[in-house]
């Protein structure tokens, strides 16, 4: 079985003395449940693995007898230490009163339980760690799966990961596009908004905040400002709504709008976002193009090559702590903005033939970045950026 790399981190961790919670989190399908499952076999430490799918929201009391379990499976098995993971933990109401109450009691019995919590949404466990357990847990983020993983575990191509995404319990899908469709729409897209935003957060507008999702995956890549948004939603909402949907479904591994750059915190944040994917399947279930007729066409390959570009670039944003922007100042245009400190980098994506593009010419003028990359046909390639560790772009 493929194993992911934030699996050495977490082994880690976990033989070191106790000292925090380790929080794993990450959108729906994209392995953490199998991470601990592998984890568990190999560290060699008694577990318990429970999961809250069937407990109802509000037994939070589900929590402690859970932990009342590892404390005796401790006691009785002669380990030094004892594993507690804990599935889904963010659909127990108050979970993080409850995680903080039993891990300070050990703390203070000096009961070596480790503790490892799973959460499929960043919305409502952000708030349980930074109001009841600070100083008592780490996270570790897993995000969609590189180009490198999907070709390693499933032999993808290039062209499949661009087109048919990340989603590795979709992969054995991709021979028949309508049932993956239905896959990636029941088992991602609905339950994802059903369950992780939905019933975790109070929306006025439900069906404004799916159809802001599906309109954000037809037009990723495209820059399209909130108001125009509401003219194609033919809702009565405001773009505040809109601000604050968009920034739930990015909480939740969904879908964004990245800022125009220009320099001035202020002048961002009031920029027409740039609106992109965290994983392209998302915007392939709702194309009129299937894969062949994609491949084929080389205006919509190239939009699906800056999507797919855009999408890994979005997902090391988050576990490698640089922000991303877009640029564009009257006719020129640079794809994708990195900025880490002080560093900044200039990105421009091309499937064609080229050695010079003016947006990154005049971006070079006026900002003196640290580096500026196009990727072409005949210098960085697009397949050979996606194996790249994007980290090292700072260096």
């Amino acid at each position: 079985m493929y194993e992911r790399n934030q699996l050495s981190t977490i082994k880690k961790r976990i033989k070191e003395p106790r000292k925090f919670i380790q929080v794993i989190l990450g959108s729906r399908q994209v392995g953490k449940t199998t991470l601990a499952e592998q984890l568990a076999d190999k560290v060699g430490i008694p577990y318990i693995f429970v999961s809250t799918d069937a407990v109802p929201p509000s037994n939070s009391v589900w929590i402690t007898q859970q932990w009342e379990t590892a404390r005796i499976k401790y006691n009785t098995s002669g380990a030094k230490q004892f594993l507690l993971i804990i599935d889904e933990i963010q659909k127990i109401e108050n979970w993080s009163e409850v995680v903080k109450k039993n891990w300070d009691e050990d703390t203070r019995n000096k009961i070596p339980i480790k503790v490892i919590l799973l959460g499929s949404s960043s919305i409502s466990i952000q708030s349980g760690l930074t109001e009841s357990l600070a100083g008592r847990f780490e996270v570790i983020l897993l995000p969609h799966w590189s180009y490198k993983e999907m070709n390693e575990a499933f032999d993808f191509t290039p062209e499949q990961y661009v087109y048919f995404g990340a989603y590795p319990g979709a992969a054995d899908l991709i021979g028949n596009e309508k049932r993956w469709t239905n896959y990636i729409r029941d088992s991602i897209i609905e339950t994802t908004i059903s369950k992780d935003i939905l019933q975790l957060t109070r929306i006025h507008k439900p069906q404004l905040l799916k159809n802001l999702f599906e309109l954000s995956c037809k037009y990723s890549s495209e820059i399209l400002s909130y108001t125009k948004m509401l003219g194609q939603l033919h809702d009565a909402g405001n773009t505040t709504t809109l601000a604050h949907y968009q920034e739930l479904l990015n909480k939740s591994w969904m879908t964004t709008g990245i800022q125009k750059f220009s320099g001035s915190k202020t002048s961002e944040k009031s920029s027409q976002p740039k609106w992109l994917v965290y994983n392209t399947a998302l915007s392939s279930v709702y194309s009129d193009f299937n894969f062949k007729e994609t491949v084929a066409s080389p205006a919509h390959w190239g939009r699906r090559v800056e999507q797919a570009v855009g999408a890994y670039l979005l997902n090391q944003s988050r576990i490698n702590d640089f922000e991303l922007f877009y640029w564009r100042d009257g006719n020129d245009e640079v794809d994708f903005v990195l900025k880490k400190g002080r560093k900044i980098i200039s990105i421009e994506v091309k499937t064609s033939k080229s050695d010079f593009h003016s947006g990154i010419e005049k971006f070079a003028e006026k900002y003196k970045p640290y580096k500026n990359i196009l990727i072409s046909k005949n210098s960085l390639s697009w397949e050979e950026f996606l194996l790249l560790n994007i980290d090292s772009l700072f260096v």
